[in-house]
């Protein structure tokens, strides 16, 4: 029986660092694999998000990627899109210009720079939209269920949901150093999740003098199989909307730029870059940046 050959990677996302940043596995030449085989790799290589990279059947999208996390297909993981991409440019050469990306619904373009292997990938997004700010008793139940006061919150931060293809419930703090004493229960946050209407929980503090604004974030989504995520890219472009909507991430001529720092407390440090157009307090596009690493590359033979 004639084997299938697919090419694996680990790749550390969000970082130029080895052991570092968000580790994402992608798969190429996917296109060969059935559903189940997608989900067999998956469970294989548990702890992980799975981006399969196939090839494209329609003239509308160049690529199409399907994200897979160890409980469930995704529509959408930043981090694993910037893998992704990174992979592919190591393994077949850096893509002129930009790339149409399909996951789901969802088409978005994905631009690769640099020389390899210093390369950097970019995802140009629409920008997220906004859902519910929460009712007093969920809030009440979430920030205990976190072990935050109410009086270490931003007083100008809603705590409200976020879409762009997954959902996260923004949390803003008054400092980032509360973010060192965060004590979630990850079995009332997975039992929250449905109540408050968002798959992750992402709390983060602006962090002090900063230029251009920067914060330091932690994200929780148990009910996606991730306790805590290293560092979140899909996440980070929501925050960006969220902050140029209440005046905290100033735009000047047209941009804003947000540098988001995650990952310290599960010794994973990253950095996310997040651009902003906007048109006063509406942003416009979202342009979520990241380095990323090779940890380990594989042929992987199907039957």
């Amino acid at each position: 029986m004639t084997q299938r050959k697919c090419r694996l990677f680990v790749v550390d996302s969000f970082t130029r660092n080895l052991f570092c940043g968000n580790p994402a596995v992608v798969v190429l030449d996917a296109e060969q694999l059935t559903n189940e085989e997608m989900l067999q790799i998956t469970r294989e290589v548990a702890g992980s998000e799975v981006a399969f990279v196939l090839e494209s059947d329609s003239a509308d999208y160049d690529i199409e990627l399907r994200f897979f996390s160890p409980r469930r297909e995704m529509a959408f993981v930043g981090h694993a899109t910037v893998a992704a991409h990174y992979a592919r440019a190591i393994a077949d050469g850096k893509p002129e210009g930009r790339v149409r990306q399909k996951s789901g619904p969802t088409i978005v373009e994905v631009e690769v720079t640099g020389e390899a292997p210093a390369l950097s990938v970019t995802i140009h997004q629409s920008p997220a939209s906004f859902g519910p700010t929460l009712v007093a008793d969920r809030r009440s139940a979430v920030l205990d269920a976190l072990g935050i006061s109410s009086d270490s919150l931003h007083p100008e931060c809603p705590i409200q949901v976020m879409t762009q293809a997954s959902s996260r419930l923004m949390i803003g703090l008054r400092s980032p150093e509360t973010l060192e004493s965060l004590q979630p229960q990850m079995d009332t946050l997975m039992h929250l999740t449905s109540h408050v209407g968002a798959d992750g929980f992402f709390v983060f503090g602006l962090l002090p003098d900063s230029d251009p604004v920067s914060v330091e974030a932690r994200m929780f989504c148990p009910a996606l199989g991730i306790p805590e995520d290293a560092v979140s890219g899909n996440a980070t472009g929501m925050l960006g909307v969220f902050l140029v909507k209440n005046g905290l991430l100033p735009v000047k001529d047209g941009n804003a730029h947000l540098i988001a720092h995650q990952g310290r407390f599960v010794n994973r440090p990253g950095r996310v870059d997040v651009g902003i157009s906007a048109s006063g307090k509406r942003a416009t596009e979202v342009r979520v940046t990241g380095d990323a690493v090779v940890f380990y590359q594989a042929a992987l033979e199907i039957p």
